[in-house]
């Protein structure tokens, strides 16, 4: 007999999370090296051309993450039939691929099309938004969205997604410097302000990135053990 849909569905929700977690793992390991000064410039600019191909990966993991849960969520409504529907699921892709196109537009031409980004960094804020909204009433509400099996558990996950989206907006925030200072470094070679200016970059995100991997991981769990659930 074939497997049923839904474990297919479930397969890969649990590969965005493996791929996230560890794309995330080898961007930072690549990163160290882009802060060696001891070593020559070609090999730092090496280390970060490896730090954008694995990036890639993380970014698109993050946004296919949403419509994967909607496609759970929608294959076992648990009495939310009025809310998650066919048509849910298909909006939730829909909206999913116009995302996913500007976040790798954005990746492969940063800067290029300033209108990419913005419309990148407004989806990540709408979607934090309204996530931190739906979590909330799911752990506020008696029966949210009509659902009577105890989601708290869920509504938990959705806002350590939503946490996790919001560390990204923070990561690129403190990395705005790290480009001028590497543009100098390869013009001017390395000098003490331009070392301290790519060390505050990159190390100001570990605070953001330690706090992703620990969502990713804390709404892995939550996934797989539904704590509180009455299935």
């Amino acid at each position: 007999m074939g497997a049923h849909p839904h474990g297919w569905w479930i397969l890969l929700h649990l590969v965005l999370f493996v791929f996230w977690l560890g794309g995330d793992l080898g961007v930072y390991v690549s990163s160290r090296y882009v802060l060696r000064a001891e070593l020559p410039f070609t090999a730092r600019a090496t280390a970060l051309r490896i730090m954008g191909i694995l990036d890639l990966g993380p970014k698109i993991c993050l946004v296919l993450f949403l419509p994967s849960g909607v496609t759970l969520m929608a294959l076992e409504p648990h009495g939310a039939e009025a809310v998650l529907n066919g048509w849910t699921v298909a909006a939730a892709w829909a909206g999913a691929a116009c995302w996913l196109w500007v976040t790798v537009a954005d990746h492969h031409h940063p800067g290029r099309r300033p209108w990419v980004r913005r419309a990148d960094w407004t989806a990540r804020i709408a979607v934090t938004t309204a996530l931190l909204g739906v979590a909330a009433y799911t752990l506020a509400a008696p029966e949210p969205f009509g659902v009577t099996t105890e989601p708290r558990w869920l509504g938990a996950k959705v806002a350590l997604y939503a946490a996790a989206i919001a560390c990204g907006l923070g990561i690129r925030l403190t990395l705005r410097p790290f480009g001028p200072a590497f543009a100098a470094l390869g013009a001017e070679g390395s000098t003490p302000a331009t070392e301290r200016a790519l060390r505050r970059a990159v190390d100001g995100c570990v605070p953001y990135v330690v706090t992703i991997w620990c969502c990713v991981l804390a709404a892995a769990v939550l996934g797989v053990l539904k704590p509180g659930a009455n299935l």
